[in-house]
Order: structure tokens, then C-alpha cells, then sequence
């Protein structure tokens, strides 16, 4: 049964509500028939460098996921975007939201500016939009966490056993938090929908991603003979 491993953040300086948590939440409850044969391993970081550079390392250990789909909100994105690159930087003037800042520009020091995303775009575009979303392609997750947890989920990727797609999706704001006034209401009765607009999208993007580990498991089963 192949395993892709999931993951959010929690709240950050500018954004004290993170909806990825929501989504992943959702993700991890999904009982689509089309996950009968795919488990869904969840988790939200805490929106800092330790808790990537801690945890990422011991659940791809503990799970041995054969795939990782990271999400994260991208405050100012009016579309669902997919990330083609993790690029070689971090910003070293904005904190994480436990207010350490990265001691470098550089993620790794001697390594590549760059490292390609390990999916097929057209794949889960065509995915997301069967869902009903617009989806687009971006080149640019940022200097932030995202883009942080990313390179290093690749770097996992890179090495002997690690998994084999991996995919970052940035979403758009949502609000999420109930308000007592009757036209924050209906926004958040709007936000709720958006929520439930990009679970499909997501859930069909998943999909998409056990029929890629599936092409690549009958590839090297035809190397093989």
C-alpha cells in the first residue's frame, strides 16, 4: 500500500490561522473509495526551521512515504499554485514564528541554486482542475518556510530509498475564524467552501500522485527483466 505523506503549517507572524492545517486535517479523515489502497500520513509543523530541520527527517524514518505533498498558504496567492522549484535561499530578515532567523542566505552551503520538483505538473494541474480549481505553476515558493521544507523534502528525495514525487502546493489565504457580525459570517461561510473546493482539488491531486508511483513502480519492474 503506498504511503504519501502529507504536511501543513501552523500559524506564523502576519497569518495567525494557517488553513494547510485544515486542509491536511481534512485530507487525513478523507474516506474516498479511491483511497482504499493508499494510506495518508498527516502532519502540521510549527512554523519554524527547527521543527522542519526535527521532524521531517524522523516521520520520513518512521512512515517511509513514498511520497510527500507539502502545503503551504501563500498570503498574497489568489490561486491554488504548484511549485516546479525549492530554490538555494532563505530570507535572514523575517523570523519563524518562534523569532529564530536563518543563520545563512543559503539553505546548503556548496549545493545547487535550485532542485526541480520531483512530479508531473500537467498531471496534478489536470487533477486540480477536474476538481473544479484553477490551478497555475509557480518557479518562485518564496524564502520562507516553504520553500525551506521543500528543498529539504527533496533532499530526502535524492537519496537511496527516499521518496519519489514530491510536490509543494501553495494555496491562497482563507478566513477561517467565526465572527459575530453577519458580513463576516457569510465570509467565512465563503471561506469554508473555498476549504472544501481545495480538499477536492487536493484528494485529486493525491490520486494523481498514487498513479505516478504506480507508472514509476511498473517502469523499474520492465528495467528490472
Amino acid at each position: 500500500m503506498p504511503v504519501i505523506l502529507v504536511t501543513g503549517f501552523g500559524r506564523f507572524p502576519g497569518a495567525p490561522i494557517n488553513p494547510t492545517a485544515a486542509l491536511v486535517a481534512r485530507l487525513e479523515r478523507s474516506r474516498r473509495p479511491a483511497f482504499a489502497d493508499l494510506r495518508i500520513a498527516a502532519h502540521v509543523f510549527a512554523t519554524r526551521y527547527a521543527a522542519v530541520d526535527q521532524e521531517l527527517p524522523a516521520l520520513i524514518a518512521r512512515e517511509k512515504p513514498d511520497a510527500i505533498m507539502l502545503f503551504g498558504v501563500a498570503t498574497k496567492a489568489k490561486r491554488l499554485r504548484l511549485e516546479l522549484v525549492a530554490r538555494n535561499c532563505t530570507s535572514v530578515l523575517f523570523p519563524d514564528a518562534g523569532g529564530a532567523k536563518p543563520d545563512a542566505a543559503v539553505i546548503a552551503g556548496g549545493g545547487p541554486s535550485w532542485r526541480m520538483g520531483r512530479f508531473s505538473p500537467q498531471r496534478l494541474l489536470a487533477a486540480a482542475r477536474s476538481a473544479g480549481v484553477r490551478p497555475t505553476l509557480s518557479r518562485n515558493a518564496g524564502a520562507y518556510l516553504c520553500n525551506y521544507a521543500y528543498w529539504r523534502a527533496l533532499e530526502a528525495a535524492a537519496r537511496a530509498g527516499g521518496p519519489r514525487v514530491v510536490a509543494f502546493v501553495h494555496i491562497p489565504p482563507l478566513r477561517m475564524k467565526a465572527r459575530p457580525r453577519r458580513a463576516q459570517r457569510e465570509r467565512q461561510t465563503g471561506s469554508m467552501h473555498a476549504l472544501a473546493c481545495l480538499t477536492r482539488a487536493s484528494e485529486a491531486m493525491l490520486i494523481a500522485i498514487r498513479a505516478m508511483l504506480q507508472d514509476i513502480a511498473a517502469t523499474r519492474s520492465l528495467q528490472l527483466r
